[in-house]
């Protein structure tokens, strides 16, 4: 027989499967002898009050032995022969189309502009030891995209457009631990992602599709409004209807498009710092205890939202037990993001701050990019752009425009500027900063005189709330560090909602984050099987 329960725990029964099953002996009055197997179906944390509870939905097995898997696998078919289908990017967008591709009898043939996996692991630290960034290989580009290096949680809000089961489950299926099944918050950390982002590429490989490193798409082929291919860097011409999943920081993708006249408009990011405070701090501050997390509990979260002046004021993609890591992709840019251990073990904890900029906020009068301090040069190295700048990559510039201000704020190399956290509330330029994990280093830097007033103001304000919700947080003990730009794409490359074509230009899937359709690693995930799917819909046609 079989029982499900709904239980509310202390943290010390929930880490401990014989003290879990003395407790449902005890409350639910089943008998121990009976009881062969528990299952674990979906953990929380309610932290609200100062008597911290687990909420777990369990599964109890009585007198008989589980017979389901842990995880839904998915039958993958050889299309070996198949009609191909081009997949430009092998980030969670490309690489859940090309998987949903082959579910569907087409062959993928993935071409991506950085290395694999494992090779971009070596000019990621290059960054911090040589001061050095690899235009083609570093946190935003190389297999697994973005996500790869910069954490992997799977938490995701947009469930309405797709299966976020179906997604947590193929990566089940590719070494993932089935406890991203489980927790409300899923997380695989950037230890163990690397593995199973191989795994996923060794199936599409064993299925006859193919996967092409250090190819860099150059110029899409098109001729009387229907896509015929794509050019690459390497002199290689693919042939096909193309998926495109080229992630938020390819730049190149959108110029090209905005000079060759493929519809895209502006859409608004969200643009801010890395805030780290010690880790420590915040398990002391959530779990409302100055002993802190303890034996049971993992490495505290914090998500916090307002409105300051009609735009939002907000934590992102919070790292507990993480590091803060250099998210440059090219020449004369400091870019900050965050990332966590599978454990969450490290000394700090950060997160992105950041204020909603919508395009209407800038304005190009006088080239400042809505700021009186972050004129663009008409020879800077930034300036690849018109001196009327064009409403459709306007926000791109501002975001090239805030990272080559920092980029010289930290001494024109990848020493990032920061600054304490009650010193950028007070105005006050920090005289010593405290020990960071961010590995390039860190330059005492005033960001509330340089930065954008329109942002510096919000944030502020935003903090002052903060720290009045959550008694101190707001603290000299936590560093500023900037900036956060790549929170999401600059320009959403316009498709049409029922087929998700590109809305002239045939056979053009624009797919995840990149084209401004996701935001985050399951998102991504989701839109690119949704693509797959409208392309075998194309083929069907």
């Amino acid at each position: 027989m079989i029982q499900e329960f709904q239980l509310r725990v202390r943290p010390e029964i929930a880490a401990n499967e014989q003290r879990l099953k003395e407790y449902l002996v005890q409350e639910k009055g089943l008998n121990a002898r009976e009881i062969t197997a528990t299952r674990i179906l979906k953990r929380s944390i309610d932290a609200r009050q100062r008597t911290i509870f687990v909420n777990l939905s369990i599964r109890v097995y009585l007198n008989e032995i589980p017979q389901e898997d842990e995880y839904q696998r998915t039958h993958y078919k050889n299309v070996e022969g198949k009609p191909s289908v081009i997949v430009v990017g092998a980030g969670p967008g490309g690489l859940f189309a090309a998987l949903r591709l082959i579910e569907l009898g087409l062959r993928p043939i993935i071409v991506e502009r950085g290395k694999d996996v494992r090779e971009r692991k070596k000019d990621l630290a290059q960054i911090g030891r040589q001061q050095t960034v690899n235009p083609e290989s570093n946190y935003s580009f190389g297999e697994g995209g973005a996500g790869a290096y910069s954490d992997g949680k799977l938490y995701t809000r947009s469930k309405k457009r797709g299966n976020v089961d179906k997604i947590l489950n193929v990566f089940c299926q590719h070494g993932a631990s089935p406890s991203i099944l489980v927790d409300a918050h899923p997380h695989i950390g950037t230890d163990k992602l690397p593995r199973v982002i191989e795994n996923m590429r060794n199936t599409i490989l064993e299925c006859g599709g193919e996967v092409h490193f250090e190819t860099r798409m150059d110029a899409l082929i098109i001729e009387d409004d229907q896509i015929q291919g794509i050019e690459t860097n390497t002199g290689q011409t693919f042939l096909g209807p193309v998926i495109l999943a080229t992630g938020h920081s390819a730049r190149d993708v959108y110029r090209w498009l905005a000079n060759n006249h493929v519809e895209i408009e502006a859409k608004g990011i969200a643009v801010g710092v890395r805030l780290e405070h010690p880790s420590a701090l915040i398990d002391q501050i959530q779990y409302h205890s100055k002993n802190g997390r303890g034996k049971y509990l993992p490495a505290a979260e914090y998500s916090f939202v307002t409105q300051v002046e009609e735009r939002g004021v907000y934590s992102f993609c919070m790292c507990p037990g993480g590091f803060i890591v250099p998210a440059a992709s090219g020449p004369e840019q400091v870019v900050v993001n965050g990332m966590s251990p599978s454990n969450r073990g490290s000394r700090w904890s950060n997160s992105g701050m950041v204020v909603e900029v919508l395009p209407e906020d800038l304005w190009s009068g006088d080239m400042k990019m809505g700021s009186e301090k972050l004129a663009i040069q008409p020879d800077s190295a930034v300036n690849s752009h018109p001196s009327t700048l064009d409403s459709q990559l306007h926000m791109m510039y501002f975001q090239e425009a805030l990272e080559f201000a920092c980029w010289q704020q930290g001494n024109m190399r990848q020493t990032a500027p920061a600054q304490r956290m009650f010193d950028f509330t007070s105005k006050k330029l920090s005289y010593d900063l405290p020990e960071s994990s961010y590995a390039p280093g860190l330059i005492s830097s005033p960001l509330h005189f340089w930065m954008p007033s329109f942002l510096t103001e919000r944030l502020s304000k935003g903090f002052q709330q903060f720290g009045r919700y959550s008694h101190g947080f707001l603290t000299n003990e936590a560093v500023m560090i900037g900036v956060e730009t790549r929170t999401s794409a600059p320009v959403r490359i316009i498709r049409d909602r029922e087929t998700l074509q590109h809305v002239r230009v045939k056979g053009l899937f624009p797919c995840g984050e990149g084209a401004g359709y996701a935001g985050g690693i399951v998102s991504a995930g989701m839109d690119g099987e949704r693509c797959a799917e409208a392309m075998a819909n194309y083929f069907n046609r």
